[in-house]
């Protein structure tokens, strides 16, 4: 396991600047918009903390060590360095310790692998509250500049956000270029803000002691516990951060953070506390009231440039968490959209978005301020930042070789830490924190469904698959008739006899000059090295075995990869080549295998699942398409 990057090297000089700034943009954008509520939630009325000295010196260190031990510590110095080829993310981690694909799971290492699908589950759900509450947290600043806009903080609010989802079409190529410079004027003006306020009253720079958050604790019982719910907004994009390692790196992220993001984000609420100290009824909206009067609708607007950014991180990476689900198996294949010809990473997946957007209003409308739905958010993110310290521990252990003392410590450490933030966020369940954990186990149950029904559908089809040398002889002992041109034949399995072969010899009693026995298989890597890519294996008399590698992050092109093969004997020149695929109906049975209800949602889902004409690539006018019926 070694520091990598998908550039090649690490970054350095001006190159590590550039991609630090754009850093700024993709990954900070959810923390570096938590000062917009993660205060004012901690004294809102409902938590029944006034805000006293002890109290915002005790709120204002633990915010500090949040933000020290959860994303400095956890993120940026252990976590990433578990990195599947330079990504990162919950999926990339699972893939780490998963077992090969061709095997089933058992006994602890099944655990594992559905805690890790559960987490990437979950991000989901605070995937759709993310949009929703930054948007009209920052569109709720035009409340304390005049009642006048109270009546009309929604509508502005739903408009940002159709807007928003609208353009993902075009892609963030263009957007994507002045994210960094937002961010930059976004982080350096909250540092100024908090800073002019914070110097009227150092006294609050004294809550970087670690006694003051013990002291509330101890102090408030229960109640301060509560408060853990609220105190973690500040870190809710820890997960997403991880998860956005491939894109740019991991030492321009840590450069970005301790550089700029972490020193702006403590000045911003030291400035907050000494403001709600100063004045009580702050507490309101202490981020804006920070604000003087003169700035107040710039910084308005800056904040709803900046929960744009963040909305746009979540969902590229909700555009790429399903695409890493699709490729490891977890998920029907998608319309996958690419927005860049420059950058594969950059991807639209239609389906996705249309969920996002629908789900993003109704949570407007249907919780109506940003307080409401601070109520609901946090749950899901921190039964996933428990998951991924889990899987760390065992990547720790298999990957870096670690001792049980080396990984288990800091590990236990930091699973105290979630399980702390988990149950403090788990009494937010009836008050909308059911919403992204109904999401997260709906995505949940699709997932593994999908992910056991395919594992189903396998195995019939090899119990009536004749394996490849068996139909080879069988082809020597009977003439068949062999007719000019290519032929590939798909197949889920490189050792059967792909089911359209069989259909075809079946009904039209001939064989291709070349037939190709071809397999598309997804390795646990994200990008699979061009001389890895592809094996062929001479079979004779015509027939070839080809097994095509991809990695998660990827997209198969068929036709491409076939084309670069240069092998004695085997033409695949466009016009002479015919792709033979199977089309399965699936019919739900009672046999061993899932539950009836399950099969008929994995019927449903097969039969709206992208085409593999489309996934492949490959040109529809030289596919042919044989169906069969397969009980499950």
């Amino acid at each position: 396991m070694t520091e990598s990057h998908p550039h090649g090297g690490e970054p350095k000089g001006k190159y590590l600047f550039t991609l630090a700034l754009g850093a700024l943009g993709v990954v900070y954008g959810d923390i570096g918009t938590s000062p917009l509520y993660a205060l004012r939630e901690c004294f809102h009325h409902s938590t029944g903390i006034r805000p006293t000295h002890e109290n915002v010196l005790g709120i204002l260190s633990l915010i500090v060590w949040s933000l020290i031990l959860v994303v400095s510590v956890k993120y940026l110095m252990f976590v990433m360095r578990a990195d599947n080829r330079g990504e990162g993310g919950i999926l990339a981690l699972l893939a780490l310790v998963a077992p090969p694909r061709s095997a089933v799971p058992r006994g602890s290492r099944r655990v594992l692998l559905l805690m890790g699908v559960f987490g990437a589950a979950l991000l989901y759900g605070d995937g759709m509250i993310t949009p929703a509450i930054t948007v009209l947290s920052a569109v709720e600043g035009l409340n304390v500049a005049t009642p006048f806009f109270e009546r009309y903080i929604i509508p502005i609010s739903i408009v940002i956000l159709v807007g928003l989802f609208l353009v993902q079409s075009r892609g963030t190529a263009a957007i994507g270029r002045i994210f960094g410079p937002v961010m930059l004027v976004w982080f350096f003006s909250i540092a100024v803000f908090g800073l002019v306020e914070a110097v009227r009253l150092p006294g609050v720079f004294l809550a970087v002691s670690p006694h003051h958050a013990v002291r509330f604790m101890f102090q408030h019982g229960y109640l301060g516990f509560l408060v853990l719910g609220s105190v973690f907004l500040v870190v809710t994009g820890g997960e997403a951060l991880y998860a956005d390692m491939g894109h740019f790196g991991k030492n321009p992220i840590r450069l970005a953070w301790f550089s700029l993001a972490l020193p702006a984000l403590l000045l911003n609420y030291f400035g907050q506390g000494a403001l709600i100290l100063r004045d009580p009824s702050a507490v309101e909206n202490p981020f804006y009231r920070l604000s003087p009067s003169w700035a107040l609708y710039p910084m308005v607007a800056l904040a709803t440039a900046a929960a744009v950014i963040a909305s746009q991180a979540l969902i590229s990476g909700a555009f790429s968490l399903t695409r890493q689900a699709v490729q490891l198996g977890y998920s029907p294949r998608v319309d996958v959209e690419h927005t860049s010809e420059r950058e594969i990473g950059q991807i639209y997946i239609p389906g996705v978005n249309r969920l996002l957007m629908v789900a993003c209003i109704a949570l407007v409308l249907g919780f109506r301020s940003s307080s409401n739905l601070a109520a609901a958010y946090g749950i899901a993110v921190t039964g996933t930042m428990g998951i991924t310290t889990v899987l760390f521990y065992f990547v720790a252990r298999e990957r870096f070789g670690w001792t049980r003392v080396q990984a288990g410590v800091p590990a236990f450490f930091f699973l105290i830490i979630d399980l702390a933030f988990f149950l403090a966020n788990a009494t937010k369940v009836a008050h909308g924190g059911w919403f992204p954990l109904l999401v997260g186990a709906a995505v949940f149950t699709a997932m593994t469904t999908w992910k056991t029904g395919r594992r189903i559908l396998g195995q019939r089809l090899a119990e009536t698959t004749l394996p490849i040398n068996m139909f080879l002889e069988d082809v020597k002992r009977n003439t068949v008739h062999r007719v000019p041109g290519t032929a590939v034949f798909m197949s889920g399995s490189r050792e059967g006899t792909p089911p359209a072969l069989l259909h075809s010899l079946k009904h039209y009693k001939v064989l291709h000059r070349i037939t190709v026995f071809l397999s598309v298989e997804t390795r646990e890597v994200p990008h699979v090295l061009p001389e890895e890519r592809v094996e062929v294996e001479d079979l004779g008399d015509g027939f070839f075995r080809v097994v095509l590698g991809y990695g998660f992050m990827e997209d198969p092109n068929v036709p491409l990869a076939l084309s670069e093969l240069k092998v004695p004997g085997l033409d695949l020149r466009p016009a002479h080549t015919t792709y033979f695929l199977g089309r399965e109906t699936l019919i739900p049975s009672k046999r061993p295998g899932m539950a009836v209800w399950r099969e008929q949602l994995f019927a449903v889902m097969s039969r709206n699942a992208r085409t593999a004409t489309s996934f492949f690539a490959l040109p529809p006018n030289r596919v042919v398409e044989l169906g069969a019926q397969i009980e499950l």
